[in-house]
């Protein structure tokens, strides 16, 4: 049986036709689900481009393809391309022997939802975020964000309401967007951590003149809190702290935040390295960092974080989403709150038992994630899903269309 996978990501497309992605959802990722489903075919947002980057990793191969939605950013290019958007997720979904994942938050999912639903077709979800916190006050510059909020949160409570099964990356996930009665409901982070991210004991460190901290995020929005983090350091420095500060990852709001910083006396102090391919080159950055912080203002399960763990190395985290299952009590501070992180940042490095400590319990908490130990409870989803669709098939229940997920008045609770 194929699974038909539906995401909001920005994949890539040469003239000869091969898909390209620049950090996440190459070929090898794939593996997990093709232990239980023949082929992956994957519906998301695809632009053309004329060249591939040396550091890009292929997306499709042999059992891995890529059904292009047409490409937009933003809310106005998409209301633009709204109906092509739906006449290409119409056409992906036509292959009714094909069981369905959806990944939320998602607007593309969003769309597949109701025309699943309108043929009573069942499909699982996979819930990696939460709108409602990712799209609070200060997360989103736009002044459409309280209604964005207020949409995406009410789509994405009916697409879980609505599915066979739905899989969440945290328990404060599953309790916000939760299953319908009957359905299977697992919490599962979907991080990729194989052997090979993991180093083999805790770190001992030694006194130091100067300490680099470093956070990948996306720089997309400002919910992963790298302004915040940007205006701690900034504050460690004036109270005489000599450190510096790399930042992995990229985005529109790139240019500010680099503006912010030299602002604010940090152009000597701070690196912008953009995207870089995942694995070896993400991990030799962390290896060479002494601490991780992730001042995020909504989070679910940080596979950044895990992956820096992975690496022994100590971590401070804002308490939202799944970070507090991850971090002891004292690793945490509030959101949003600039003088608090600076605070705790001072605080580890002048302690190196503490980050010794750290480093250790960091690690023990990461072997927890590892490929081996998740996927197990992964499959269970997958089998799940495809059993749910092997009985819808071999019922023949393919029902009428015209029957919307909006106007379902089934089992929801939200």
């Amino acid at each position: 049986m194929e699974l038909i996978y539906v995401l909001d990501y920005r994949f890539a497309r040469t003239p000869d036709g091969i898909v390209w992605t620049d950090t996440d959802y190459d070929e090898p990722f794939w593996g997990r689900y093709l232990k239980t489903f023949d082929r992956v075919r994957i519906v998301s947002r695809v632009r053309e481009t004329p060249l591939a980057k040396p550091e890009w990793r292929r997306v499709d191969g042999k059992s891995v393809s890529v059904e292009a939605v047409p490409y937009y950013l933003g809310p106005y290019e998409y209301l633009a391309r709204a109906r092509k958007v739906r006449c290409a997720v119409k056409v992906a979904l036509a292959r009714p022997d094909a069981a369905v994942i959806l990944r939320a938050p998602s607007q593309i999912s969003t769309c597949c939802a109701s025309l699943l639903y309108s043929r009573r077709r069942p499909y699982g979800v996979e819930v990696v975020g939460d709108p409602y916190e990712s799209l609070g006050p200060g997360r989103v510059r736009h002044f459409l964000r309280p209604i964005f909020r207020l949409w995406y949160s009410v789509q994405q409570k009916r697409q879980c309401a609505n599915a066979r099964g739905a899989a969440y990356v945290a328990e404060g996930l599953q309790a916000r967007y939760p299953a319908r009665a009957g359905a299977l409901s697992i919490v599962c982070s979907d991080v990729h951590l194989p052997d090979e991210a993991f180093v083999e004991c805790g770190r001992a460190h030694r006194r130091k003149d100067t300490f680099r901290i470093i956070t990948v995020a996306s720089l997309s929005q400002l919910y992963k809190g790298v302004d915040i983090l940007i205006e701690a350091a900034a504050e460690c420095a004036r109270s005489g702290l000599n450190l510096t500060l790399t930042i992995m990852g990229d985005g529109k709001h790139r240019r500010d935040l680099e503006a912010r910083a030299a602002s604010l006396n940090l152009g000597s102090r701070i690196k912008f390295l953009g995207n870089l391919p995942a694995g070896a080159a993400v991990r030799a950055q962390l290896d060479c960092a002494d601490l991780f912080v992730l001042a995020s203002r909504a989070e679910g399960t940080p596979r950044a974080m895990l992956e820096a763990m992975a690496r022994a190395l100590p971590c401070i985290g804002s308490a939202v989403g799944a970070i507090p299952v991850l971090l002891a009590a004292d690793d945490l501070v509030r959101t949003g709150d600039v003088a608090a992180v600076a605070k705790k940042i001072r605080e580890v490095v002048e302690d190196r038992e503490r980050m010794d400590l750290m480093s250790r319990r960091n690690l023990e908490t990461a072997r927890g994630y590892l490929e081996a130990v998740l996927q197990p409870e992964r499959e269970k989803f997958y089998q799940f899903v495809r059993g749910e669709t092997r009985k819808w098939i071999d019922a023949g229940s393919f029902a009428p269309a015209g029957r919307s997920l909006h106007n379902y008045a089934g089992p929801s609770r939200h």
